[in-house]
Formats: C-alpha cells, structure tokens, sequence
C-alpha cells in the first residue's frame, strides 16, 4: 500500500510539474493573437505613399477643397444661387472623392481589389475634379456677390484646380508606364531592329570564317 501510495504521489508531483511548466513555457500556441495578425496585417499605413509627391497633392487637394466648400457655405445671401450651388457640390464632391483615393492608396487597399485598374480610376476621378473646379471657379469669378466668402472660396477654387492639374499630369504618366510594363505588349520599333542586326553581323561573321 505505501508502494502504491508512494508511486501515486511521485506520479502526481510529475503530473503536477508537466502541468506548471507547460503552463510557465513560453512556447504555447497563440491562437487568437495569431487570428488577430492575420486578419490585421494586411491593412496597415503607407507612409511611403504619404511622403510622395503624389500624397502630398492628394493631402493638399483634401485641404483646398475643405476650405473652398467651407468658404462657400459661409455665404448667408445669394441672388441668383445657382453659382454657389454649384460650386458648392463640386467642391464637396472633389473632398469626398480625394478623400476615398487617399485611403485606399495609403491603406494598401488598391493591392486587394486587384480587378480594378485603380490607376486608371485615379486618373478620371482627378481629371474630372480638375476640369469640374476650374469651371466652377470660372462661373463664381464672373457671377459672385463681391462677398468676402465667396472670393476666397474662388481663390481656394483655383488653387484646387492648379493641385488636382498636377496630380493629373503625374497620373498620366504612371498610366503610361504602368501600360508600357504590361505583359504581352509589342514591342517598340527600337527593338525590333536589334536582332535584325545582330543576325547581320552573325551572317556577316559566319561567311568571313567560310571564306
């Protein structure tokens, strides 16, 4: 009986010290951390993106645009409105608009839709606002009230229109990088010629040493 006993509690002691240092080992499974990681990973800042000169045009139109549509909706009196109307709607369209690009390029999130041509998204949606804010600007020039409201919005207005052009000519160029880099594309005349050369100079070679 005391065997027994004996064996029960050395057995019990090891059982109990299995227990406490699986408990104390730092190599447990981490299940949920490891949930968390993966569904987190994926969305983080792009702080590259954010520095670029793209960003930073992308940041500058979000906050000309702000100021033009907070100007605008400082005007108390209007007659006729249609011009702050419609200036109003563009500058808070372009806000809105930029807003949204900006956060799916600097989120990265461009890299998980991968079936749309967000390149190609950026560049009408900026060419759009740039053509939509000058108009805009243009009509609150000639139609305005002499408010102060409404002259500092047009100034922000054509402010807009100079930052969403550059953002523009910079977006017509990665379009046409990004189309040149496409797989499956003919190549260019340049090197079409090069192997018509090199065949050339290795028939060229090949009847020198025949000779």
């Amino acid at each position: 009986m005391r065997n027994t006993e004996e064996m029960c509690g050395i057995g019990g002691e090891a059982s109990n010290t299995s227990m406490n240092s699986g408990a104390n080992s730092p190599y447990q499974p981490t299940t949920e951390p490891v949930q968390s990681r993966s569904r987190l990973g994926g969305i983080r800042w792009d702080t590259g993106y954010l520095r670029s000169s793209v960003g930073i045009l992308k940041i500058l139109q979000l906050l000309l645009s702000l100021i033009a549509f907070i100007c605008i909706e400082a005007v108390m009196t209007c007659l006729p409105c249609s011009s702050i109307y419609f200036f109003e709607f563009i500058s808070c369209s372009a806000f809105l608009s930029t807003c949204a690009l900006l956060l799916i390029f600097s989120l990265n999130l461009n890299t998980k839709i991968s079936h749309i041509n967000w390149n190609l998204m950026d560049l009408i949606c900026i060419s759009a606002c740039t053509l939509s804010f000058f108009l805009a600007s243009v009509i609150m020039a000639a139609l305005n009230h002499k408010s102060g409201a409404e002259i500092t919005a047009m100034v922000f207005g054509f402010l807009g229109t100079v930052a969403f052009g550059l953002n523009t000519a910079l977006a017509v160029r990665d379009w046409r990088r990004h189309r040149e880099l496409q797989p499956g594309r003919a190549p260019s005349a340049e090197y079409t010629r090069a192997p018509t050369t090199s065949r050339g100079e290795a028939e060229a070679q090949g009847h020198t040493l025949a000779h």
